[in-house]
């Protein structure tokens, strides 16, 4: 049975220090666009993961975050980190998850696995939470066990390390260019008007080419 994370782990009150020095705000190339329209219509309708016109359902969330819908669903019904689209009330709706919400989630995920209480792990969510988008981008976790460390320069992330202060780091800027390649190969859902977005896997299309061409 897979675990939700809902073990304590030895340790205080998980603290997210913000850093005195101004925050470093990285500009991500946009990859993976959705074919948001039918083709031949307009290239400029189509829509990048990180569109906030896009949702995804709870199974490409699981998918993309490489957690179990046990986990979703839990982490979901306990507050820890609920969709911002769409919630699964009333029950006839389904949960539709925003791209900045996988994007904790897979942070989550990674907490949990190097062995942070989801007591700690709840503060850092509150904190990624109000952080500005684009700060998300420039940001590096550092932590010891105990506590969370936002790193918002190089120089941040060595000094912690000289402290002994830092035992893994999670870079959210290479989280977030990943998960942008995972969604733009899975299906969503416009939040304006409810239609389905296929995502596209370029490994199918050249699949496709070899059969077409034997």
């Amino acid at each position: 049975m897979s675990s939700t994370g809902d073990d304590t782990a030895v340790g205080g009150l998980c603290a997210v220090h913000l850093p005195r020095t101004a925050r470093t705000v990285a500009d991500l190339p946009r990859v993976g666009r959705f074919p948001a329209v039918q083709p031949g219509q307009p290239a400029t309708e189509r829509l990048a993961p990180t569109s906030e016109l896009i949702g995804y359902r709870g199974p490409t969330a699981c998918a993309a975050a490489g957690i179990t819908y046990r986990q979703l669903d839990y982490w979901a019904r306990t507050g820890l980190l609920e969709p911002s689209v769409r919630s699964a009330y009333p029950a006839t709706s389904q949960r539709l998850y925003s791209f900045r919400d996988i994007l904790l989630l897979k942070i989550v995920k990674r907490l949990l696995d190097a062995g942070v209480s989801l007591q700690n792990i709840r503060v850092a969510v509150a904190h990624l939470q109000a952080a500005e988008q684009g700060d998300l981008a420039g940001m590096t976790l550092m932590c010891d066990g105990a506590t969370v460390y936002e790193c918002t320069t190089p120089q941040q992330v060595v000094d912690l390390l000289k402290g002994g202060q830092g035992v893994f780091g999670i870079a959210v800027g290479a989280v977030w260019q990943e998960l942008e390649l995972v969604l733009g190969r899975l299906h969503a859902e416009r939040t304006d008007t409810g239609e389905t977005l296929v995502g596209h896997d370029p490994a199918d299309e050249l699949a496709q080419r070899r059969i077409r061409a034997v």
